[in-house]
């Protein structure tokens, strides 16, 4: 993970820094499509972030299992990884 930490750091930064600015938003009754607009700005970070994670973890620990012969665990942990980001 240390590759990714600081992009990954700062990604996640930012995404709070905008979730604070969407919380003010629905305090002050902005307009509900500005609003939207920032929550899917917002997700599209967190899911940059979650991609970067997922391929440093490809480079490593799944090279590494298949690499000893241990494949079998990671790809079942991918597998529900990826089930899980399609709901």
């Amino acid at each position: 993970m240390d590759m990714n930490r600081d992009n990954v750091m700062r990604l996640l930064k930012t995404a709070r820094g905008q979730i604070d600015g969407i919380i003010k938003m629905i305090e002050d009754g902005r307009y509900c499509m500005d609003i939207s607009s920032q929550l899917l700005s917002t997700a599209a970070i967190v899911k940059s972030a979650n991609m970067q994670i997922i391929e440093t973890h490809m480079s490593t620990c799944v090279k590494q299992a298949f690499e000893s012969g241990n494949a079998d665990d990671k790809i079942n942990e991918i597998m529900l990884l990826i089930s899980k980001m399609n709901k």
